[in-house]
């Protein structure tokens, strides 16, 4: 491919505007240009990726298939321009203009990104925060600078790679406050007894799994979930009980009014850790970015 055969920058941005609006007048309204002239783009890009990509529908401008295969690599391709264009030696939050995006469990979702939000939102109101899944794929992403950040328990991480831990973690369970059997302490034998509500996702989880074939316990499972959503809320409105990493279960339970009580079974604990790339090690959003995290979650439970 030569430089000719690369897509003009503008034609990236009709591409990501019409895909999140839908409507090309809205998008001629943003770029500032007319109708006709998006028009004219918009037959430019087909050309060039040799599809239609949108397809007028009564509800507005409908992807195609490789539209939405594109739009991902698209982004990228923008926010990448976007720092070439923003690079400085120095990072000024008041004024920056920059998208992080930050890998992280779904519990952290939950414990972690309402906090990180408002305050990154208080100290740098033009910079945007994008949570992506921590996963096979992190460690590349790291890399390539696709992801700014991962936190969480990931010891797969491996060289090249930076860590810093922010707080250690242990294990509780949880349960209805008026629970029919169990009052101010939760013993082994009871916990053995007790129907569970077991996760399945959670980097933690296989240490939890390993207590459990090391005591030699099997649950009464009743229920198994994909992730945190709606826990709290079937805790709070059954007998069942679930054990959970200390962070997250602190906050169910505050949230749903729930008794915490201590995991009767010995479960190896972990650390919360921030991950990047060495890459970055010394971009100044990236350590701006770091810096925020530490104060916030720093040698906190």
């Amino acid at each position: 491919m030569t430089p000719t055969d690369l897509p003009d920058p503008k034609l990236l941005q009709l591409f990501d505007l019409l895909y999140d609006t839908r409507n090309v007048t809205r998008v001629a309204e943003q770029l500032g240009q007319s109708q006709p002239t998006i028009s004219i783009w918009l037959g430019r890009l087909r050309k060039h990726l040799q599809d239609p990509l949108f397809i007028r529908t009564p509800g507005g401008m409908a992807p195609t298939p490789q539209a939405d295969a594109l739009i991902g690599p698209c982004r990228e391709i923008l926010e990448s321009l976007r720092r070439f264009a923003a690079w400085e030696v120095a990072f000024d939050p008041l004024t920056a203009l920059r998208r992080f995006r930050i890998c992280m469990t779904d519990a952290s979702h939950i414990t972690l990104l309402p906090r990180l939000l408002a305050h990154l939102r208080a100290q740098a109101p033009g910079v945007k925060l994008e949570a992506a899944r921590i996963d096979g794929n992190t460690e590349r992403a790291l890399e390539s600078g696709e992801a700014d950040l991962a936190i969480g328990y990931v010891p797969w991480l491996s060289g090249g790679i930076y860590q810093q831990q922010l707080y250690e973690q242990d294990w509780v369970c949880l349960a209805n406050r008026q629970h029919p059997r169990i009052r101010a302490r939760l013993g082994l034998k009871q916990y053995c007894a007790e129907g569970h509500v077991a996760i399945a996702s959670g980097t933690g989880a296989q240490l939890l799994d390993q207590a459990l074939v090391r005591n030699r316990i099997e649950r009464v499972v009743v229920l198994e979930l994909p992730g945190f959503l709606g826990l709290g809320a079937i805790i709070r409105s059954t007998d069942l009980i679930t054990t959970l990493p200390r962070h997250i279960g602190e906050t169910l339970a505050q949230a749903n009014d729930l008794a915490v009580h201590a995991c009767p079974i010995a479960v190896d604990g972990f650390a919360v850790r921030q991950h990047w790339h060495a890459r970055y090690h010394h971009e100044a959003g990236n350590r701006w970015l770091r810096s925020q995290v530490t104060q916030l979650f720093g040698s906190t439970r």
